[in-house]
This record gives C-alpha cells, sequence and structure tokens, in this order.
C-alpha cells in the first residue's frame, strides 16, 4: 500500500471543519490521506452562524459543530490552541507558536477572517471589543455586567447581529454606521430606510453618516464618541463590527499572492500560487472577490477535498457564487437577491412598500422584463424562496411580474417544484440541486428525512426546509408513491383521520383509541395530538386521569414552564378589560408570592416565578377574586385583543371592547391544533392590530369586517379579509364555522395561516365552505362550537375543587421541600432567574 498523503489544515472555523468533513468521507475507503488540523482557537469547530443565540442560553456545545470524539473515531490528528506562525514551502512544513511542526503533502489554509478595527484615536481601551469568537462573546459579556449604554460601531450585518447582542444583555443601545443607510452591501436605500425604521422600533438607536474620529473618556458615561460633524456620543461599551479582513498574514509572510485589498490569490481549484497549498472560505480572493458567506466556503471545501483525492481528474471546479442571503435581524426579517441595487444596464423595477405594517419589495428586471435579476426584501421575506428560483434558473417571469410582490394582485403565480430544473439549487449551503435530491430518491430515500440524511440539505441554516419537502413530495407523487400522511408509528392516519374517528365512533380515550385503530404505546407526538383532538371534541377536564398523561408540562401543570423551572400564572383579562378590584387582587397575589409582574402584548398580566407548590395557592387567591385561567399554557385560544372603540374614542365605529369580550367568553374553552390570537379594532386605524392575527375583526359604519389566518411569530402573515359590513350574529356564526373546520381538519401543530395556505384553493376555498356551505357541514361546526361553549370550565378551579389532581403540585414526589436551584436576583425593582454565575453555591 501507498503511504497515506499528509493533508494539513490550518483553521478550525466552519468552513475549515465542512473540509475536514468531505475529506473524511472521500477518504472512508481510499485511505489516501492522513489529516492533521491545526486551530488557533481553544475549541473545535462552531455555528458562527447563529452566534448571537449564545446571547439566547445556547452554549459552546450547543453551537459545537463537531467534537473532540468524533474526531478521534474519524482518525483526525488535531491540536487545538495551535497557531501556525511559519510556513516552509520548500521543506513543506509548517511550524507552530510552541515550535512543534509538522510536514505536509497538501496545505489547506482555512484562517477565516479577523474584524476590522477602524484606526482611531483611542480604539485600544478596556470595554473596546469586537464580535466574532465565543471569547469575544464571554467578553461582551463580562462588559455588559459593569456597562449601561453599548454602541456598535458598523451598520452591516455582523454589526447589527451584535446590536442584538448588547439589547439581549440589556443594554441601551446605539449603532453607528459611516455610509448614509444601514446593510449597504445587501440591500437598496429604500429597504435601508425602512429597515432603520424598523429597528428604532425596536429600542435601538441608529445613526448614519456618522464618522467617528476620536473616542475619549466620557461625562457621564465611560467614553466619548467624537464624530466628524461636531456630536457626541456617551458609551460605556464599545464594539467594533466595520466589516472583515482576510485573515491573509502566512500567506503575505510566506510568499504567496495575495490581492491589493488583501485576500490569498486562488484560482478554479482554489490552489494558490504555492506549490501544493490551497486557501479556502473568507481568507480566499478568487478572481478579485472575497465571499463573505458561509455556502461560498462549502463549495471551495469540497472542490479542494476532491482535487486532493481525484488529481486532475477531478470535474469540480469553484466557477463563484451566489450571494443572496435571507435572514432575521432583531426580529426584522431581510431577504437580498442578486442585483439588488439594480446596476444591470437597462434594468428595470418594481417597488412595493407598505409603511404601517413596515413592509417594503423591489424586484428588478430585464430590460425586456422576461428575468429576474435582484430583489430586495424588508419586513415580509415569504416571497423570497420563489424568487430566487426564478433569478439563479433564469425562469422566465409571468406576463405581470409584479405580482409576485404585490399582495392585493389575487393569487400569486406559482412556482412549484415540477416547474424547477434539476440544476436548481435547493440548499444554498450545502449546494444540494434538485437534482441531488431526485438522485438520493432513486437510491431508496423515500422520506424527506432519509432525503435530508443522505444529501445533507436542509442541514446547514435550515431556511430551505419548506423548500426541500415540497421537491420531496412532488417527487414522490410523480412516481406514483402514496405521500405517508401518518401521525406517527403507532398510527396509521393523519390528524384529520383521527378526528373523524374520535368523533363519529365517540371515543373519550387515548387508550381506547389505541386499542382499536393504533398499535404499541403511543409517543410524544401522537399523545398530545390525541389529547387536544379529544378537549376538541369532547371537552373534558384535561387533568382526567385518562387524559394526564396525554398533556405536555404545560398543560399537566396548567401554567407555563420557564427557563428557570419555574412557572407563569396568566389570569384571563377578556378584551383587555378590568376591573380595579381585579387588578388589586393581582397585585395582592404578585406581591404575596414574590413574583415578577409583565404587561402582555394582549393586554393580559403575566405573573412569573412560581413554584410549581405556589400555583393552587396562587389560583385559589386569585379566582376568589373573580379571576379565571388564560389558558396561555394551552393550545387554544390565548387573547382577544381589543382598542376602546365608539365608548371612548371620537373615531370609533362600533363597540370594540364589548365585542372583543363576548368573542373571547365564547371561544376561551376551546382547544386547537395551535393557539389562537383574536383582535377587535373599532375603526381602521387598527389600534388592536387585529389584521396580524388568526381571528381580526374591524368595525364599519355598517357593521364589522372579518380578517382570517394572520399571525406573529418566526413568519409573520398579514390576515386576509374575509367578509365585509356582517352584523354581530353573522360574524360569530361565520367564526364558529372557521374556527371549527380549522379544529376539525388541521394538521398537528399547525397555524391557521400555514393550514389555509396549505388547504387547496386556499381563502377561496375556505369563503365556499363557510359562506355558501358547499360541503354542507355548516350545521354540524355550529353544533361543535355549540357544545364547546356549553361545556366549557375553568381548568383552575375544577383543580382546586378537586384533591386527586391537587396532589401533582408539589415540588418533590416524596418531600415538601423547595427546589434550591431556583434562585432570583433583584433588578428594576422586580425579581429575575439569577443568572449561573449569581446562583449562590448549595450544599
Amino acid at each position: 500500500m501507498s503511504t497515506p498523503k499528509k493533508i494539513v489544515v490550518v483553521g478550525n472555523g466552519m468552513v475549515g471543519h465542512h473540509f475536514v468533513e468531505q475529506l473524511h468521507n472521500l477518504n472512508s475507503e481510499a485511505k489516501a490521506v492522513e489529516i492533521t488540523v491545526l486551530s488557533g482557537e481553544s475549541r473545535l469547530a462552531y455555528d458562527r452562524v447563529h452566534l448571537s443565540e449564545y446571547f439566547a442560553g445556547k452554549t459552546a456545545d450547543d453551537l459545537a459543530m463537531t467534537s473532540e470524539m468524533v474526531y478521534q473515531q474519524w482518525g483526525i490528528n488535531f491540536f487545538l490552541d495551535a497557531k501556525v506562525t511559519h510556513i516552509n514551502r520548500e521543506l513543506q512544513t509548517v511550524t507552530t507558536a510552541a515550535g512543534v511542526v509538522y510536514n505536509y503533502d497538501k496545505l489547506v489554509l482555512a484562517t477565516g477572517s479577523y474584524p476590522f478595527v477602524p484606526p482611531i484615536p483611542g480604539k485600544d481601551q478596556e470595554h473596546s471589543l469586537v464580535y466574532r469568537t465565543i471569547d469575544d462573546l464571554d467578553a461582551i459579556s463580562a462588559s455588559a455586567k459593569v456597562s449601561k449604554v453599548g454602541v456598535v460601531i458598523g451598520g452591516g450585518l455582523l454589526g447589527l447581529e451584535a446590536a442584538n447582542a448588547l439589547k439581549q444583555l440589556g443594554l441601551e443601545t446605539h449603532v453607528v454606521e459611516f455610509a448614509p443607510q444601514l446593510m449597504a452591501v445587501q440591500i437598496d436605500a429604500g429597504g435601508g430606510k425602512l429597515l432603520k425604521d424598523k429597528i428604532e422600533q425596536l429600542g435601538v438607536q441608529v445613526h448614519t453618516s456618522k464618522a467617528t474620529q476620536e473616542i475619549k473618556a466620557g461625562k457621564e458615561c465611560r467614553y466619548q464618541l467624537c464624530f466628524s460633524d461636531g456630536e457626541v456620543l456617551e458609551t460605556d461599551l464599545i464594539l467594533f463590527s466595520a466589516g472583515i479582513r482576510p485573515y491573509d498574514n502566512l500567506a503575505k509572510e510566506f510568499g504567496l499572492e495575495v490581492g491589493e485589498r488583501g485576500g490569498i490569490v486562488v484560482n478554479d481549484l482554489c490552489q494558490t500560487s504555492g506549490e501544493n497549498i490551497y486557501a479556502i472560505g473568507e481568507c480566499a480572493l478568487w478572481n478579485n472577490f472575497i465571499f463573505g458567506l458561509v455556502a461560498p466556503g462549502y463549495t471551495m471545501a469540497r472542490v479542494v477535498a476532491n482535487h486532493i483525492i481525484a488529481g486532475d481528474e477531478s470535474s469540480e471546479r469553484f466557477t463563484g457564487a451566489d450571494m443572496s442571503t435571507k435572514l432575521k435581524l432583531m426580529g426584522v426579517d431581510v431577504g437580498s437577491i442578486g442585483d439588488a441595487h439594480g446596476r444591470t444596464s437597462g434594468c428595470l423595477t418594481y417597488t412595493y412598500e407598505n409603511q404601517p405594517l413596515g413592509v417594503y419589495k423591489k424586484m428588478v428586471v430585464s430590460h425586456d422584463e422576461s428575468k429576474l435579476l435582484g430583489a430586495v426584501l424588508i419586513g415580509d421575506t415569504s416571497d423570497y424562496d420563489s424568487l430566487l428560483q426564478y433569478m439563479l434558473n433564469g425562469i422566465e417571469l409571468p406576463k405581470s411580474p409584479e405580482s409576485l410582490i404585490l399582495p392585493s394582485a389575487g393569487e400569486k403565480p406559482s412556482l412549484g417544484a415540477d416547474a424547477l430544473p434539476e440544476t436548481a439549487t435547493i440548499c444554498s449551503c450545502l449546494n444540494v440541486t434538485k437534482g441531488d435530491i431526485i438522485a438520493a430518491i432513486d437510491t431508496g430515500s423515500t422520506t424527506v428525512s432519509a432525503v435530508k440524511s443522505c444529501t445533507k440539505a436542509a442541514s446547514g441554516c435550515g431556511g430551505c426546509a419548506s423548500l426541500l419537502k415540497n421537491v420531496v413530495d412532488s417527487e414522490l407523487a410523480a412516481r406514483g408513491v402514496v405521500i405517508n400522511t401518518d401521525i406517527c408509528e403507532h398510527f396509521a392516519y393523519s390528524r384529520q383521520a383521527l378526528f373523524d374517528i374520535i368523533k363519529v365512533q365517540e371515543i373519550k380515550s387515548f387508550t381506547e383509541l389505541l386499542a382499536q385503530y393504533g398499535k404499541g404505546k403511543g409517543c410524544e407526538i401522537c399523545k398530545p395530538a390525541v389529547g387536544s383532538i379529544l378537549a376538541s371534541v369532547w371537552n373534558e377536564y384535561v387533568l382526567n386521569p385518562q387524559h394526564v398523561a396525554l398533556q405536555d408540562t404545560n398543560d399537566t401543570y396548567l401554567a407555563n414552564m420557564q427557563k428557570d423551572g419555574t412557572y407563569s400564572v396568566v389570569p384571563r383579562v377578556p378584551g383587555g378589560e378590568i376591573t380595579a378590584d381585579k387588578l388589586i387582587a393581582i397585585g395582592q397575589v404578585a406581591k404575596q408570592f414574590g413574583l415578577y409582574t409583565k404587561i402582555t402584548g394582549g393586554q393580559r398580566i403575566d405573573l412569573f416565578g412560581a413554584r410549581v407548590d405556589q400555583l393552587p395557592l396562587i389560583w385559589q387567591q386569585l379566582i376568589d377574586a373573580g379571576l379565571e385561567t388564560g389558558h396561555a399554557y394551552g393550545k387554544s385560544l390565548r387573547t382577544v385583543k381589543s382598542c376602546v372603540g365608539s365608548t371612548w374614542c371620537r373615531y370609533g365605529q362600533q363597540d370594540s371592547v364589548t365585542m372583543a369580550i363576548d368573542l373571547e367568553n365564547r371561544y376561551k374553552g376551546l382547544r386547537a391544533p395551535h393557539k389562537i390570537k383574536f383582535a377587535v379594532s373599532g375603526c381602521t386605524r387598527e389600534c388592536a392590530e387585529a389584521q396580524s392575527k388568526d381571528i381580526g375583526v374591524i368595525a364599519t359604519e355598517k357593521g364589522w369586517n372579518l380578517y382570517v389566518c394572520g399571525n406573529g411569530g418566526m413568519k409573520p402573515r398579514h390576515a386576509d379579509l374575509f367578509a365585509t359590513d356582517l352584523d354581530s350574529t353573522t360574524l360569530v356564526k361565520y367564526i364558529d364555522r372557521i374556527l371549527m373546520f380549522y379544529v376539525k381538519t388541521a394538521d398537528r401543530l399547525q397555524r391557521t395561516s400555514v393550514w389555509m395556505e396549505n388547504m387547496e384553493g386556499g381563502l377561496d376555498y375556505l369563503k365556499k365552505v363557510v359562506i355558501a356551505d358547499e360541503l354542507a357541514i355548516a350545521d354540524e361546526l355550529e353544533e361543535q362550537m355549540a357544545r364547546v361553549v356549553d361545556t366549557y370550565q375553568c381548568e383552575w378551579k375544577t383543580t382546586l375543587e378537586n384533591p386527586e389532581s391537587l396532589k401533582r403540585f408539589r415540588q418533590f414526589v416524596n418531600s415538601d421541600k423547595q427546589d434550591i436551584n431556583i434562585q432570583f436576583v433583584e433588578e428594576r425593582g422586580q425579581i429575575r432567574p439569577a443568572r449561573a454565575e449569581e446562583k449562590l453555591e448549595t450544599v
């Protein structure tokens, strides 16, 4: 056997690790190479794309992309804190700062980039930090503890990520940007203006067109930024995020060709000017361009791995990469595709802006309007996937291209999976095409999870998961394969089928259903799904012995579990209306039990920090005061938000408060596939934000307009206008039918918005079912809702009257002691969970 080639990889970031993974997969049978990884950091590769989640509770282990055990299993030689300081190109060796020498046959430089810190006088001071590594994040956390105000210098993608980190740490946050707009590389001026407005609405102050000339001692804060226009900004913490620079110092020092502005020059095989030396990722300069996204780096890694194993026989070359991106910055959806700035000669643009909703969309098309060249999406990126495929694959645009981004253009031209060519890239992170997915299906992968395992699609950022499922389902359907809609391995039925079985066969328990229609013992998927269906159909007490084992933690304890193991208490406040006596009762409970109080966006008061053993004591006092459960723990109606309407407001057209209270009291016991939120606005000024709710009602001079299937959350959706100028009786009748049709036909954990989008015929079909009664089930739906209304019970009141149910509300089964791990600290006059470093040691 020939001696394996020695491959030395300098750097173990995301791209460096991906190269190791690719090379290992190619080498697993050939045994042609011996891989050595030299990492300059104290840990192996971790996910920098989701680095900001470190401040939201994720640990370094959560972000890790590999482990020492995995590398050992793969036979990888790896060394941490092994910064390379010398390359001997003649002897083909590298030397680390510790003086250790490693021989190589092929050297791969995956050194990445470093944060650019502008040469501002005063920049090198304590609490002047950068945002790049986990160690940087630890330093930021430490500084934030002794700071009140933080400033990020740089308003690009990374700068906004850094600003989000400071805001999560509780600092007053500012962003300072030299350019006249945010994210100037990715989006145009119109999108930049709207993005600035949206971020400022979130409490971050944005300062554009600001050049920092000096950093000096502050008067009220630790430092003072002095701008060229004479203005100053006081801050305690400075976070530099003004772009990145390629880490090319080794190349410069040891004679490899670099670009005028930095970057190790590479060819289509990612080979440098040095024999047997490659460069990949953000340190590599290809065609005078550095790619700052992870997907192009992954492609480079694959090209080099193939070339090392196959030599010049490898046909794969690096030919550039699409720099389109979709992300969420501080909760704001942002999408940038292709020529977002419209720099192509002769191009035309379509622009749509809705300032009240905070939505901006622009399409850049060719001079003949046949091809999409680029796009900008702010506030709503729901069209991103379709637009990206139009651009990447040169697909002919529809006759009216503007219909692709206009919300009022009727049914948008659909771009289904069948319309995509096999060359279409489905997963840009791992460069998985539709053809790759078809090949995986050809070799026996007949489920989405199997295709994902085979191709690695959707295992990067995960943004292509929905498109991947569409492609797989479409291809399987074209082959005559029946798409499996079984809820799980224990029931060969969909959720809708189980709903019909339970209702028609009058099945009252999971045990009975499993015995007649299932197998095995059930699982975490089918148990809560069946529990929800049973509650929707029969509306029995969820903590009855035959139901309690089906509930998740929140339903089991009739409260939402928080991150520290305590629970929240949420009394119902119908329509946001509450008497002074009830307010006092809530305040007295919060004071007696030392709870954190927060007014929510749904016009209720949440009480946080209750131990499980305190819940019955708290609820007894609240119920005695006339309050009842708010069902914040259940997949059920949460709130009906309202404005003050015609009773108080001079613009109000109808009594929105009374309508909101009536609706909340009617539907408060309804269990559903997912949570449901309502709102009622007294006029079109929309103070209650009804058009972002599952059910939205807006008053008119003649009655009520009904909106359906909107939601906020991770993927916001504007509700659709369903019917206009309804009288109150008809309004309630339509809502009854819509909700029960949703409960009957939606999939498990499916929001109303996704339910309608997946329904064949969409809004028009829903109107036919509800208004025209096309299926002749309107009476049945109304009767089912009447049953739910008539059998309503406050689950906490029932629990307090049931000694057996109360037994579960103990911190420990065999002890009355309290959990000493639950500890609080005081902040702004209230409690909050103690962080790990704040907790007192316990014996």
